[in-house]
C-alpha cells in the first residue's frame, strides 16, 4: 500500500470516530440510553430492536460502532502492508484497536450499570483519547518517515501550544460535568400522558452527578474563557514571530473561530432550556475544538531533515528572505569563472 492511500484510510477512520461521538450523544439526548436493555444483543430475546424508536436509535449507534471497527481494522492492516513499513504508524494503528476495545467495555458497563453518570462521562473521555490517537496517526501518515522532529516555533511558543491543549482537556472535562448534572441523563423520559406524580417519580429515578448544574456551568464557562484568552495570546505571538507560518496562522484562526461559536452556542442552550439539538451541536463543537487544538500543537513541530537528535530548546530555523527562497544571491556574492 502506498503512503498516500494509507493517509486516506486514516482520514476515514478519524471522521468515523468523530461521528460516533455525535451519534452517542444522540442516544443520550433522545433518552435512548436504555432503548436496548441487553448487550451485545438489544434484548434478552432478540438481537435487533423492535419498533420502539429508542431501541432503534440505540441499536443504530451500535451499528456505527461496527463501521468504526472496520475502519480501525483497515488502519491496522494498511500499516502492516506499507512498504517500507513504518513502526510509528503500526503502533498508532494498534492504539486505535485498544481504544475501540476500551469503548466496547465501557459501553457494556454503562448499560449494565443502568447509565451510571460517571461511566457515561468515561465513555466520552475514551472517545476523545481515540480521536487524539487517530489525528496523530493521520498527521504522521501525511509526513515522510523521520526519526526525529524539531520545533518550528520558539520554545516559549511551543510551551504555549501545550498549555492550549491542556486547557482544552479541562474544558472538555468540565463540560461533561455540566451534561452529567443536567437534564439529559440518557434515560427515557416519562410518558407525556403520565400524571404529574408519575413524572416526578420518574425524574427522581434519574441518576445525575452530585453537583448543581449551575455551578458546573460556571466552572465550564470560566475554563472556556481561559482557553479563549490563551488562544488569542498565541495568535498575537505567532503574528509577531512567525508571520510566514501560514499553517499555524490558519490553525489558530480556526481554533478561535470554533471557540467563539462554541461559547455562543453554550450560552444559547443554557438560557433556552438546554434543547437536545443544541446540546448535540455543542458535543460536535467540543470534538472539533479538541481536534484543532491538538493539530495546532502538532504543527508546531516539523520533521528534522538532518535526522539527528533535536532538543525542544533548539530554536527554529530562521526564515529565509524572498531572494534566498528563489535561489537568487545578493549582488555582492556573485562570482565569475576565470
Amino acid at each position: 500500500m502506498r503512503l498516500a492511500t494509507y493517509h486516506r484510510v486514516t482520514v476515514v477512520a478519524l471522521a468515523l470516530l468523530v461521528a460516533i461521538v455525535v451519534t452517542g450523544a444522540g442516544v443520550r439526548l433522545t433518552g435512548s440510553g436504555m432503548g436496548c436493555t441487553d448487550w451485545p444483543r438489544c434484548t434478552e430475546k432478540t438481537f435487533t430492536p423492535s419498533s420502539d424508536l429508542h431501541a432503534k436509535i440505540e441499536f443504530a449507534n451500535r451499528m456505527v460502532t461496527g463501521l468504526v471497527s472496520v475502519a480501525v481494522a483497515a488502519a491496522v492492516l494498511g500499516s502492516l502492508r506499507l512498504r517500507p513499513r513504518r513502526r510509528d504508524l503500526v503502533w498508532l494503528s494498534w492504539g486505535l484497536v485498544g481504544g475501540v476495545i476500551g469503548q466496547i467495555v465501557v459501553g457494556g458497563l454503562v448499560v449494565l450499570s443502568h447509565l451510571n453518570p460517571w461511566l457515561v462521562q468515561m465513555h466520552f473521555v475514551v472517545s476523545m483519547v481515540l480521536i487524539a490517537n487517530a489525528l496523530i496517526l493521520r498527521h504522521r501518515a501525511a509526513r515522510p518517515a523521520s526519526a526525529t522532529v524539531r520545533p518550528s516555533v520558539t520554545p516559549a511558543l511551543l510551551r504555549w501550544g501545550k498549555v492550549l491543549l491542556g486547557l482544552c482537556v479541562v474544558v472538555l472535562l468540565t463540560g461533561t460535568l455540566v451534561t452529567g448534572s443536567g437534564p439529559h441523563s440518557g434515560h427515557q423520559e416519562a410518558d407525556p400522558g403520565a400524571t404529574l406524580a408519575e413524572k416526578v417519580e420518574a425524574a427522581g429515578k434519574i441518576r445525575r452527578l452530585p453537583i448543581d448544574v449551575s455551578d458546573a456551568a460556571r466552572i465550564h464557562g470560566v475554563s472556556m474563557m481561559l482557553l479563549l484568552a490563551a488562544t488569542i495570546w498565541v495568535i498575537v505571538q505567532l503574528r509577531r514571530h512567525h508571520r510566514s507560518n501560514e499553517t499555524l496562522q490558519r490553525g489558530t484562526s480556526a481554533l478561535v473561530t470554533v471557540l467563539l461559536l462554541q461559547a455562543g452556542l453554550g450560552y444559547t442552550q443554557y438560557f433556552s432550556g438546554v434543547p437536545p439539538l443544541l446540546v448535540g451541536l455543542h458535543v460536535l463543537g467540543a470534538s472539533l475544538v479538541f481536534l484543532v487544538a491538538l493539530q495546532v500543537l502538532l504543527d508546531m513541530t516539523e520533521p528534522n531533515p538532518a535526522g539527528g537528535l533535536a532538543l525542544e530548546s533548539d530554536p527554529p530555523a530562521p526564515a529565509r528572505s524572498e531572494g534566498e527562497r528563489s535561489g537568487d544571491r545578493p549582488r555582492g556574492d556573485l562570482v565569475t569563472d576565470r
